[in-house]
């Protein structure tokens, strides 16, 4: 990973990113707490952090439209300066003692909307900001800061608030600062402009565009359904073991440590997965990656001790990271750079659905079966899954990512 390490750009994105994911989930877990000690309203506490996730869902597509229409740099910037500014004007309300549910809900969707901009605008990026060998090591290196960050990030939010009620905001406030200074001395190339002649396109019509060129490509469509299902499957799995280790007397001291041991083997699975990326096919990586998570996820029903649970956590965390290298170096080195935006929107929207959808099946899952049944049931559903991909001859066709710089020349035709 020296070469992606050397990169002055990428580094300078990176470490601002790290600092504002950590500020980001620090205030994700402080949002609840600082409405529970306002209202007292468990209910109005998931209106505020639904706000986040729904404002992002609903703007997932339009935004990787806009992402292919204007500058990413500038989309990047005002994004951070946008959650700066929200962050600042909490701190302020709740210093004058006038802070209320509406204004965090507020607050939440300003954090939703600039997440829905921001993470297609970077991801289209990459390829532009990094040579194209190291797209790969660029991709892991994003997941483990995104789980660097919200490790951090949950650990600070409830021990700052318990400083104050205001310092969770106001680190979150600081970090966005610190990204948006990084992010100024990033040198991002500009993506190819628009010919001036060329008619302004619909909105709706350039969404459509971008739907349409994921679908009808069969290995991109693949890919996606694999990414989907993992998320799906990971959301589900999750909420079941925790019920599960509850019901056979884990102390949540353990738990919690089952929780961050399966946020440090996704980090380990993310600083791997480029060398991984380098020794096996993607094909490899995928089929692998189901294989093992067929074997190792009903290991769970035998389990009942939190720290050996939390070990079985971290090795089933530390394989999927390889897999959504490979599968997303293909996805953006196989789709050019005008739709790269697009293809980040649809990635959004379909990976947030199956996160959002996972708990909602976890919890069927656990209310209609006994926990230890319902961990055989996610694993029967992932063993289905993972014969249709060994036996995909899609995947096992995934062709080599073209060069960029073909896609680019080919791209208008």
């Amino acid at each position: 990973m020296s070469g992606i390490a050397g990169n002055r750009d990428y580094r300078l994105l990176w470490t601002g990113q790290v600092v504002s994911e950590a500020g980001f989930s620090t205030t994700t877990i402080a949002f609840p707490l600082l409405v529970l000690a306002l209202t007292g309203s468990a209910a109005q506490s998931g209106l505020v952090l639904g706000a986040v996730a729904i404002s992002q869902l609903v703007a997932g597509l339009p935004a990787g439209a806009l992402v292919d229409r204007w500058h990413r740099k500038r989309i990047m910037l005002c994004c951070e300066a946008a959650q700066a500014v929200a962050a600042g004007g909490l701190v302020l309300a709740l210093y004058w003692g006038v802070a209320d549910v509406w204004m965090l809900v507020v607050v939440a969707i300003v954090m939703g909307l600039s997440r829905a901009l921001f993470e297609p605008a970077e991801e289209a990026s990459l390829p532009r900001l990094v040579a194209e060998e190291q797209v790969p090591s660029a991709v892991a290196m994003n997941a483990a800061r995104t789980s660097a960050g919200q490790l951090s990030g949950t650990a600070l939010g409830g021990f700052l608030f318990a400083v104050g009620r205001v310092v969770p905001f106001l680190f979150d406030l600081v970090a966005h600062v610190f990204a948006f200074v990084s992010l100024v001395f990033v040198r991002l190339p500009r993506q190819p402009e628009r010919a001036e002649d060329a008619p302004p396109k619909h909105l709706g019509r350039e969404i459509v565009e971008g739907l349409r060129w994921v679908w009808s490509r069969p290995a991109l469509r693949a890919t996606v359904l694999c990414v989907v299902i993992l998320n799906l499957f990971f959301s589900a799995y999750y909420l079941v073991i925790i019920v599960l280790a509850n019901e056979r007397g884990v102390p949540a001291g353990e738990i919690g440590v089952m929780a961050a041991m399966l946020g440090a083997g996704g980090i380990l699975g993310s600083l791997a997965a480029p060398y991984l990326h380098r020794w096996l096919s993607a094909y490899g990586l995928v089929i692998g990656v189901f294989w093992a998570l067929t074997v190792l996820t009903p290991l769970a029903v035998f389990v009942h001790n939190g720290y050996v649970m939390g070990a079985l956590f971290a090795a089933i965390a530390f394989l999927p990271p390889a897999a959504n290298t490979a599968i997303a170096t293909y996805q953006l080195l196989s789709t050019p750079d005008g739709l790269r935006g697009r293809l980040g929107g649809v990635l959004g929207v379909t990976g947030g659905l199956a996160a959002a959808a996972g708990p909602a099946l976890g919890g069927w899952l656990v209310e209609a079966l006994p926990a230890a049944s319902a961990v055989l049931a996610c694993t029967g559903s992932i063993a289905v899954v993972t014969l249709l991909t060994t036996f995909s001859g899609t995947l096992r066709g995934l062709p080599a990512a073209p060069r960029v710089r073909e896609l680019e020349e080919t791209s208008g035709q």
